[in-house]
């Protein structure tokens, strides 16, 4: 009697700890094919018949393989079959799994179910100093409703319902701006943000610092976040010229333009300064521009160098300094509804 087992595929996982899937057969080919709810048509994914080595095929890596589609959505369901195939190639048994595998870059030290339903999707683990002006966002698992308690600095507080903004059945985000939750002739200090078991405090810096730049980029949990960078903020183009003498007059036939910016987060809180290194991993990272008073995210950029040194010395002050420039080729960059910058539209107001 032929025989086929997989071992324990079933849960939640993250893709940055999907455990091997071993197939345990008598003997013989095994047909896998593994089918994800990610795909436009709902088709199978994965389809290959594998010999086994020593009554076992071994499935090893794949969270490389799932990862780019768990990213489109952040929760992929994935169902693996494994079909034992005489010599005929006729099915003589068989052994199904079904999982939900959850998009992430991070070793988080539990377990993807524990986190489903305790943590906001930030690596974030601590209050998050904010300003008025700002926005802020906070993404997590499932739909449960959000609600807010808001600190003032005469002692009183009050409730707030976050508006959810965007989602898509398997995760939530909710705009938690600090001006959604002003009450006037009261200043914020704090406020405290649930959803289920999940919460995030949010400190209100009442200085409102300049921020240049401000950037959005992909965090680990394949979700945008904001960082309000308060440091010096300077431009460095440099060119590259090619020159040919034409009859007796030197021409430049070639000039490429680079517009490096160089940035500093300025001085972080220690939660703040773990949480920044996102920022230097993400591999999309866009400009927000404030126009007319309304944030609008503008050119893609690439940070080439980044120094996020800290240290646990009781007087040091964490501050991390990068640098970066436009991803596209040509860099003379205008914006017209942003005139009178004399150095670049990613500046602020600083620069009028």
């Amino acid at each position: 009697m032929s025989a086929i087992s997989l071992n324990s595929f079933t849960g939640r996982y993250f893709t940055s700890d999907i455990p091997d899937v071993m197939v345990s057969l008598s003997s013989s080919a095994v047909k896998v094919v593994m089918t994800l709810s990610d795909t436009d048509t709902g088709d199978v994914y994965y389809d290959e018949t594998l010999w086994p080595v020593g009554g076992a095929v071994s499935l090893t890596d794949l969270g490389t393989l799932l990862e780019p589609f768990a990213r489109r959505r952040l929760v992929l369901g994935v169902s693996l079959t494994a079909r034992q195939l005489s010599s005929t190639d006729a099915e003589v048994a068989s052994s199904s799994s079904n999982c939900e595998i959850l998009y992430s870059l991070a070793d988080v030290g539990m377990s993807a179910s524990a986190f489903y339903n305790s943590h906001f999707l930030t690596i974030l683990d601590g209050p998050k100093v904010t300003a008025a002006g700002r926005l802020e966002y906070l993404h997590y698992y499932g739909s449960e409703p959000a609600s807010c308690v808001a600190t003032y600095t005469d002692g009183t507080t009050r409730s707030f319902t976050p508006s959810v903004v965007s989602g898509n059945g398997s995760y939530t985000t909710i705009d938690v701006s600090p001006s959604l939750f002003a009450v006037e002739g009261k200043a914020i200090a704090s406020y405290e943000v649930t959803a289920g078991s999940r919460s995030q405090q949010f400190l209100v810096d009442c200085r409102v610092p300049d921020s240049a730049p401000i950037l959005i980029f992909d965090n680990s949990f394949g979700v945008q976040e904001l960082i309000y960078c308060i440091g010096t903020h300077k431009v460095d183009p440099s060119y590259e010229r090619k020159q040919v003498r034409i009859g007796t007059q030197l021409r430049n036939y070639r000039i490429r333009e680079t517009r490096e910016f160089h940035a500093s987060t300025g001085v972080l809180t220690t939660p703040m300064a773990n949480w920044a290194d996102e920022l230097f991993r993400s591999q999309e990272i866009y400009v927000v521009n404030i126009i007319n008073g309304q944030p609008s995210v503008g050119k893609e950029i690439v940070i080439t160098d980044s120094k996020s040194e800290n240290s646990n010395d009781d007087d040091y002050l964490p501050s991390f300094s990068f640098t970066y420039q436009y991803s596209q080729r040509l860099h003379n960059v205008m914006q017209a509804d942003r005139a009178g910058r004399i150095f670049d539209n990613t500046f602020d107001n600083t620069f009028n």
